[in-house]
């Protein structure tokens, strides 16, 4: 007998041993009793020793079986699992890519491209959630967008952009508080805030050409969502700092209006996919963080 074969005669030796039975071991594993036969025959003629005796009720170890079968044990449970990690893999591929998105970017860049991605990839179902990052939900699925890198070893993260920021207001709001002529003039203003470290002020760094300011303002309001932040600036509470692209309906119907045009923020946080190193080569994953890279770019600039 080709040594080939060695392992998986000797894993059957083990099931035929743990079922206590060759036709318990052959409906198991899904081949005729003949070929569990024929594999303990063969696995006894390669290794020259008899391992088993059996009649019609039971079977036997030899001495040279007894010895013999903690390793072809380790061969069996090695390939079952290895059976288990080949069919989480292929249910992986084969099922919907469970996406989670925070919601407010969910809402406003992720939601227009989900059918445009379907209608290119129509063989890829998708189950999109939007819900709080910080939950237990990041384990259920299978990709997250959200701001900033993952840290751990075994997730990847993948930059999908930055967003550009600007101060705006309403144009009530600055019809009655008036409108800064510098960045230092912030200062006088209620400002609105991303969430700030405990007992600081929050620190606005701004750009005109070469020329660079930073000024230390104390929020009116600061505030860990950026759907609660855009809805007091589009309330008339103050000045505020928010992505652009969640200004731009308000900044359109003139609902809203830039602060110090001249002057520009620095990007906010990038945008990452992540998901899990195992996932790497999903092409159902890859079509998708493809895609977004691809689209989100242009939606987060324009």
């Amino acid at each position: 007998m080709p040594q080939f074969w060695s392992p998986a005669h000797m894993a059957t030796f083990a099931k035929i041993v743990d079922l206590n039975g060759f036709s318990a071991a052959a409906r198991a594993l899904g081949v005729p009793k003949a070929a569990v036969s024929r594999a303990i025959a063969e696995l006894e003629t390669e290794l020259e020793v008899k391992l088993m005796t059996r009649t019609t009720r039971r079977l036997r170890l030899t001495p040279a079986g007894e010895r013999l079968l903690p390793p072809c044990r380790t061969i069996l449970l090695a390939t079952e699992d290895a059976k288990r990690l080949a069919a989480e893999l292929t249910e992986s591929r084969s099922g919907p890519l469970r996406v989670l998105a925070e919601p407010t970017f969910g809402r406003v860049l992720l939601a227009p491209l989900v059918p445009r991605f379907l209608e290119r990839y129509p063989k890829i179902p998708l189950e999109v959630e939007l819900g709080d990052l910080s939950t237990g939900l990041r384990a259920e699925h299978d990709l997250i967008i959200q701001v900033g890198e993952d840290p751990s070893p075994d997730r990847v993260s993948r930059m999908l952009g930055a967003p550009p920021a600007i101060l705006c207001a309403t144009p009530t709001y600055l019809q009655r508080a008036g409108e800064p002529a510098t960045p230092r003039d912030l200062t006088r203003f209620a400002m609105l805030t991303p969430e700030t470290p405990p007992n600081s002020n929050f620190v606005i760094r701004l750009a005109h050409g070469n020329r660079r300011e930073e000024v230390s303002v104390s929020p009116k309001l600061a505030v860990n969502d950026l759907a609660l932040l855009h809805a007091s600036v589009a309330a008339g509470l103050g000045i505020g700092l928010l992505p652009e692209f969640l200004c731009r309906q308000g900044l359109a119907s003139q609902r809203l209006k830039k602060v110090l045009p001249d002057w520009r923020p620095p990007e906010q946080s990038p945008l990452c996919a992540v998901f899990p190193g195992r996932l790497a080569e999903d092409e159902r994953l890859k079509a998708f963080v493809d895609f977004l890279a691809a689209n989100l770019v242009p939606a987060l600039a324009s």
